[in-house]
């Protein structure tokens, strides 16, 4: 599942922009084999991965094997597989034949011998083994996170987020390409369970273990792709939902059943809020799965992980500090978000990270919105401004696996919701975040293509909001003094060109006004004792020089 042109096209406008507002960083051979479209990956397009892995809790180790059926763009002779070390391939077999390859740190080289006719379908084995990388702060460093429960029985699960999946499974390393379906066969000792991806087909009896077959349906991101070994037990229930009844499983240790019963009760409320937002839940032939896992938890494609104590808040703990994060289970509801941004709509480079992490950021806001009103969502988005920092451009550099700010959650979240004042129509942006998912569903997507979806749904430009919010580190400062019964006013610290209506209050008044970047623009008639406020919800500062 990829659009090459629209990758080429991104990396073509932006790496100027890039390189002027950003602290440049040397970037080496690896990073562009990681994050570059390689004559060896264009070529062939991703259709379908039975992944079949052996873990051996014990030993802290794993084996196993990867089918990658694919179809032929352009005939080449030459395939790029990705596997990170300390991880190995051990063979690649086409058509019974075993293949050579070249090479260089994480990027496999195969050379093929079989002609690859245009427009078919061929499909390789790549053996693997070895001891993944552990997570020494997973989710964050990513890896395996190879634990114990309370009864000192293995608890285990993936991570690798950033890392990549080939930090433990040899695979196609790049956004832009997914699989359209996949099987995951996971065998593992008896009596842990393995929890996955999409639906569990069947559970195969070995003896002294099982092998559990998840299969997905979907299109499905690398990182996505997880395995939960543990203690499990199982309950479930039906929602009812827009596209019909979603299948809703949820796999806890055993003695948190009770706890996960009682906190898992916000799952239908993240559906119906989340639905009324975006549009149906994009995997309904999946389920949703909510899987917990022994950190704290990751957005994994119809089966999300989690590990927030079965606490509101980020661990009991309000992130917004206004008393409104405590009102929702953060991982539940931000995780789950990644359902619709991350998962069915995804980068398809690392450096547009933020349409990930800015829209699901935001769509705890609307969580809030949905189930209290808009002062509570308005005081939480506004609340975590403190935490942006502003240290560099929220668009990371294409082509070298290379992400932006962490701001991307945060200042992505308030730019969207600055947007959202813009548009002044709570029902054209909601038909806009609907659309969104319909328009770009199960696709990868470049950050062009949001903005221009949203301008387009806007009906006027908003090129320059982008290029200030996602490009720059510069917050825009709307300037203004009061003379002579006149407002004068401007945007000052901002982009070239830059004139993004604002609203404002006069003596408690609605105000539109709509400064350029240039030159201070006039309103007359003030009346007298005039109060001026603007409207809080807009990610600017502002400067009185009236004052």
């Amino acid at each position: 599942m990829m659009n090459i042109k629209n990758i080429l096209l991104t990396i073509l406008i932006y790496s100027t922009i890039y390189f002027t507002t950003s602290a440049q960083k040397v970037f080496t051979k690896a990073d562009s084999l990681k994050g570059g479209l390689t004559e060896e990956r264009l070529w062939w397009d991703l259709n379908y991965y039975h992944l079949s892995t052996k873990v051996h809790p014990d030993q802290q180790k794993i084996e196993g094997s990867n089918l990658i059926r694919y179809r032929v763009l352009k005939s080449h002779d030459v395939m790029q597989i990705d596997l990170q070390a300390p991880m190995q391939i051990d063979s690649v077999v086409q058509n019974g034949k075993k293949l050579a390859y070249q090479s260089t740190g994480a990027a496999h080289f195969i050379e093929l011998h079989d002609p690859q006719p245009k427009d078919s379908y061929q499909d390789l084995i790549v053996y693997f083994s070895g001891k993944p990388r552990k997570a020494k702060n997973a989710p964050w460093d990513g890896g395996f996170s190879w634990k114990k429960d309370k009864n000192n029985q293995h608890f285990i699960a993936t991570s690798n987020q950033g890392i990549g999946a080939s930090i433990w499974w040899p695979c196609k390393e790049h956004p832009y390409d997914e699989p359209d379906s996949m099987l995951i066969s996971v065998n593992i000792p008896k009596p842990l369970v393995d929890v996955s991806n999409g639906r569990l087909r069947k559970v195969e009896d070995l003896g002294d273990s099982r092998t559990y077959n998840w299969f997905v349906s979907n299109p499905i991101n690398n990182y996505g792709v997880n395995l939960n070994i543990g203690d499990y037990v199982n309950f479930e229930e039906k929602y009812k939902g827009e596209k019909g009844v979603l299948d809703c499983s949820y796999w806890v240790l055993s003695y948190n059943l009770a706890k996960a019963k009682k906190q898992f009760k916000e799952v239908p409320r993240m559906l119906e809020a989340f639905e009324y937002w975006f549009g149906p839940y994009p995997f309904y032939e999946d389920s949703y799965k909510l899987v917990e896992a022994p950190y704290l938890g990751m957005e994994h494609q119809s089966s999300v992980t989690y590990g927030n104590e079965f606490k509101n808040g980020y661990r009991g703990r309000d992130l917004s500090q206004t008393g409104w994060g405590l009102k929702f289970d953060f991982i539940i509801i931000h995780e789950s978000g990644h359902e619709w941004f991350a998962n069915n709509i995804t980068h398809n480079d690392v450096a547009d990270m933020w349409i990930h992490e800015g829209f699901t950021h935001y769509s705890e806001n609307l969580f809030l919105d949905y189930h209290f009103d808009s002062l509570a969502a308005n005081a939480y988005v506004r609340g975590v401004r403190s935490s942006i920092s502003n240290d560099r451009p929220i668009i990371g550099q294409y082509g070298v696996s290379h992400e932006g700010s962490g701001d991307m959650y945060y200042k992505g979240a308030n730019m969207l919701h600055t947007i959202r004042q813009l548009f002044d129509d709570d029902k054209k942006w909601r038909k806009t975040l609907r659309g969104l998912n319909e328009v770009f569903y199960h696709q990868t997507v470049s950050t062009q293509q949001i903005e221009d979806y949203i301008e387009k749904a806007y009906g006027d430009t908003l090129s320059f909001v982008f290029d200030q919010y996602l490009r720059t580190t510069l917050i825009p400062t709307f300037t203004y003094r009061i003379l002579d019964n006149k407002l004068l006013y401007k945007w000052e610290n901002t982009v070239e060109d830059f004139k993004m209506p604002i609203r404002i209050f006069i003596n408690g008044e609605e105000e539109w006004l709509v400064p350029n970047s240039k030159s201070y623009e006039t309103l007359e008639n003030l009346p007298e004792n005039t109060d001026i406020m603007v409207d809080p919800n807009f990610y600017i500062s502002t400067f009185n020089l009236t004052e």
